[in-house]
């Protein structure tokens, strides 16, 4: 007796892909998500006498429209695009263009990291090259120069706590051979989660034409790379000391500081809720953006973003409002 009848059969040559089924049982097959596809957006599951296909996302926010912007008691009026994403309940607490495909900074960091974290082990040593000397204006950099050896977890720290622009393009090149390919990668993986509105061209979030993203977009890749626990742990520092070694071998230091004004304590949360951490982002064309993971009372997390608010004060002015909403529920 055949396993899988001629319809499902079908069904998985439509979507591009080749499975092979032994036996007979239960088996599940992992679809990428495809918003032009009919049925890849669903993960199919075989059994003996029928097929089930769960949606893809059953356990994620959806949102296709404005959420709650005509809430006078909250002015989001100097930031593009912004969401409030209830992660337990998978609610949508608030959204402003959160489809409006915007420059976001280093908030492409946590897309780095989460490549890196799944194809990635954090002992490996990782040697930069020269590509690490950036010479942009306002580049944030740890100041690795080419010889110098750091494990992918240290340089994953630098990236997400003080978001040194060299520190992902040594990850890019340790984990794909050049930035180029890791940038494929993260473009496969973005897809794969269904951030397809996004598009990145480089690992650290510079300027770059054709570089940009959603807000929800954003809201999918951070719930994503929080399923890492070095993320979920870094994200929460303050400060960490970058002890690596140069060419020849001899020890460097450096303390890297995070720009999170909720964690350094120049910024306060609304009360009843904790700022976990996030990540920052700032570039002239992104303007101020921001991404945060946070509690309430009971410990239920939600995920927070802006992006594109018109400066600093405004960005956090504007985000402790936005997490005032938690409160309300």
């Amino acid at each position: 007796m055949k396993c899988i009848n001629k319809l499902f059969f079908a069904a998985l040559i439509l979507c591009g892909q080749m499975v092979l089924l032994s036996g007979c049982g239960t088996k599940e097959i992992p679809l990428a998500y495809d918003p032009d596809g009919t049925i890849s957006s669903f993960r199919i599951t075989g059994t003996n006498h029928s097929e089930t296909a769960e949606p893809f996302a059953a356990d994620l926010c959806v949102v296709t429209d404005n959420v709650n912007v005509d809430d006078s008691a909250l002015d989001m009026s100097k930031a593009s695009s912004a969401g409030l994403f209830d992660l337990n309940n998978a609610d949508v607490l608030y959204a402003k263009n959160v489809h409006e495909q915007l420059q976001p900074a280093s908030l492409t960091k946590l897309m780095t990291a989460l490549v890196a974290m799944k194809y990635g082990n954090p002992d490996d040593v990782i040697t930069a090259s020269q590509n690490v000397i950036i010479t942009e204006p306002g580049a944030t950099l740890c100041g690795l120069q080419e010889g110098d050896q750091l494990t992918l977890n240290q340089a994953l720290h630098a990236l997400l706590i003080s978001s040194a622009n060299d520190a992902a393009v040594a990850i890019a090149e340790h984990i794909a051979g050049s930035v180029e390919e890791f940038t494929a990668m993260m473009n496969e993986e973005a897809k794969a989660i269904g951030a397809t509105n996004s598009h990145f061209v480089n690992p650290h979030g510079l300027t770059a034409d054709n570089h940009y993203v959603t807000a929800y977009d954003m809201y999918l890749i951070f719930n994503e790379a929080l399923q890492y626990d070095l993320i979920n742990e870094i994200i929460h520092m303050t400060s960490y000391d970058l002890v690596y070694t140069d060419k020849n071998g001899d020890s460097k230091r450096k303390t890297l500081n995070n720009s999170n004004q909720y964690l350094s304590g120049n910024q306060i949360a609304p009360e009843g809720v904790t700022v976990i951490g996030g990540k920052t982002g700032t570039t002239t064309a992104a303007r101020n953006c921001l991404i945060l993971l946070g509690r309430d009372t009971s410990g239920n997390p939600y995920i927070s973003v802006i992006l594109k608010a018109e400066d600093r004060g405004v960005l956090y002015e504007e985000m402790t409002g936005l997490l005032a909403k938690i409160n309300e529920k």
